[in-house]
């Protein structure tokens, strides 16, 4: 299983403090059943027969403050080292949980709404670290009603088995707790997820939100799903407020009568002493008190068990990311690409490409169009590597892509998309995206290169100017610079242009398009294009339609067929027949 890992490495984080734990949790149970002893022959030996003296009462007073103030470090160090190791094992489950989503392919994240990831990697590990605080209850608990009884049994083996007897109907509410509250607590944690989303949806589309009025629509759904769940947490408080606390209060209540009653009647037949009462009565206590608190762990037992099976579905999950095959060592040197009878389907079923076959040799640029759905990003999607084609081959320099490791195409190839994504930072590590290994020099000529300078040396700090969140305060165009100067400062030999002039205005676009030409000069490009203006001269341009190849070749070619890029070509520029 995938998660075996993730337990393996919890085991060792957690290994030395339960150790540990379980040593002060022995050792606080061995306190617990020597203090109320202490009492008792105090009591029964001194107290009874009045021959306590200053120095005995200082003596037995001194005992038992030890005993308290040790009892008190005991359970400081159970619970201090429990605890540490639980938020260790917490910090291990989610770097795997991270590290899995970031192997995992574009296609879960096409399936899973982002809220329902979010709320797995942050509400669902935070609950899974108070699951293992139930094990510390457990621990705790096992220790203290074992003694206890073994001391009950010792004072009074009749009565001590009269408390064992409470035990069924104990387990019994704790069977039934579980068997209904898991379904309450899998809804519950369901409604959450489902919640979140709504809450990222609303943040990520607050523009179009706001732009068409749609703040009451938006605010009903999200009060809609908060019912649901407040409901489900109704359910919840209802089912614990019931079987949790009370029922075991309500058992030690029972127990307490009966053993005093049994007490009762032995002294109507011989003499019991106060200190023996006493000491039973707080064994009682000791051996009921320890069920409370695993009774209410039990909850977060529960909401642990949920939490951890969604945890554990992703972990799980084996739709990664396309790989290079075992043992890949290929290096790109050229750049030619090259499709043979390529197909592909998102689902697997549905095929978006069909039979693609193309050569785009070293240095040229080929140019895909098309309507929206005619299969334009799918091409670069299964070239990226982002999904895994069907059938068929491509080939870069005639070698298998699957025979490339993946960081030798990452560094290879250069990807430029219709939107531009910003990080947190500077305009420099934008540029940069943290590569310790590309200079400050090599940023301002990247920049240069694609004239992006102009507006960057007018920020306040220049390529130090902070960037807010998604470079909110850039306009499409600029930011579109930026993603350019960012990939022509690795110096990729392939070039992919996703629509990538699609968000700039036409004064912009007319600054950057002699930028891109000499980007692509020496290296190989795909552009998918928006503007059939900008890929006149394109080596070769393939027309698609429904994720076939209707028709190909060059600007002059295509109109002088006068097939579907005519109609496409005359469309855009009004051009008369």
């Amino acid at each position: 299983m995938a998660h075996c890992g993730s337990f393996d490495a919890l085991h060792q984080t957690l290994q030395a403090s339960i150790r540990w734990a379980i040593v002060a949790a022995a050792l606080l149970a061995s306190v617990n059943v020597a203090l109320p002893w202490l009492l008792q022959e105090f009591m029964d030996r001194y107290l009874t027969h009045q021959t306590a003296t200053t120095q005995i009462v200082l003596g037995f007073a001194g005992l038992y403050a030890f005993g308290t103030i040790l009892k008190a470090l005991f359970q400081f160090f159970q619970s201090f080292l429990f605890a540490m190791g639980s938020e260790r094992g917490l910090e291990d489950v989610r770097r795997d949980l991270f590290a899995q989503l970031h192997k995992l392919g574009m296609r879960y994240f096409d399936q899973t709404p982002a809220g329902s990831i979010v709320s797995r990697v942050t509400n669902d590990t935070a609950t899974l670290s108070d699951f293992w605080n139930v094990l510390l209850s457990v621990l705790v608990g096992l220790f203290s009603v074992v003694s206890s009884f073994v001391t009950m049994y010792v004072v009074n083996a009749k009565i001590a088995l009269m408390v064992l007897a409470f035990l069924p109907l104990l387990l019994f509410a704790i069977w039934y707790y579980s068997h209904y509250s898991s379904k309450v607590y899998r809804h519950m944690r369901e409604k959450l997820s489902e919640l979140n989303t709504k809450l990222n949806e609303s943040i990520e589309g607050i523009g179009i939100i706001q732009q068409f009025r749609q703040e009451n629509r938006i605010a009903q759904e999200f009060e809609t799903t908060n019912q649901e769940y407040l409901r489900t947490r109704t359910a919840m408080i209802r089912v614990n407020s019931l079987l949790l606390s009370p029922i075991i209060n309500l058992l030690y209540s029972f127990a307490l009568v009966a053993v005093l009653a049994a007490f009762g009647i032995m002294s109507m037949h011989a003499f019991v002493a106060a200190g023996v009462v006493y000491a039973f009565t707080t064994y009682v206590s000791n051996f009921f008190n320890p069920m409370t608190n695993m009774m209410d762990s039990l909850s977060n037992f529960q909401d642990g068990v949920v939490a951890g099976s969604r945890i554990f579905r992703i972990l799980d999950n084996q739709e990664f990311a396309p790989a290079a095959n075992p043992g890949a060592s290929a290096t790109l040197t050229h750049g030619k690409i090259e499709f043979r009878h390529v197909s592909f389907a998102y689902d697997g079923k549905h095929e978006i490409l069909h039979d693609i076959s193309f050569v785009a040799n070293p240095g040229e640029t080929v140019a895909l169009v098309g309507h929206t759905g005619s299969g334009k990003s799918s091409i670069i999607n299964v070239m990226m590597r982002f999904y895994e084609f069907g059938q068929g081959e491509i080939l870069i320099d005639d070698v298998d892509i699957r025979e490339y490791p993946m960081a030798e195409l990452r560094a290879k190839l250069g990807l430029v998309l219709q939107d531009s994504f910003m990080f947190y930072g500077t305009v420099a590590s934008n540029i940069r995206l943290f590569n310790e290994q590309i200079s400050d020099d090599q940023i301002k000529k990247a920049a240069e290169f694609v004239q992006a300078d102009r507006f960057i040396e007018q920020l306040p700090g220049q390529y130090d100017a902070k960037v807010i969140e998604g470079g909110a305060q850039f306009s499409s165009g600029e930011r579109q610079l930026i993603s350019f100067a960012r990939t022509v400062v690795t110096n990729p030999k392939i070039l992919v242009l996703d629509e990538a002039t699609a968000n700039i205005d036409t004064e912009t676009e007319a600054v950057i398009q002699e930028g891109l030409k000499r980007i692509r000069q020496g290296r190989t490009t795909i552009a998918i294009a928006h503007r059939l203006s900008t890929i006149k001269d394109a080596n070769l341009i393939l027309v698609l339609d429904a994720g076939h190849i209707v028709e190909r070749g060059t600007h002059d070619e295509l109109l002088a067929k006068h097939g579907r890029y005519y109609d496409m070509y005359r469309l855009q520029t009004g051009m008369s027949d």
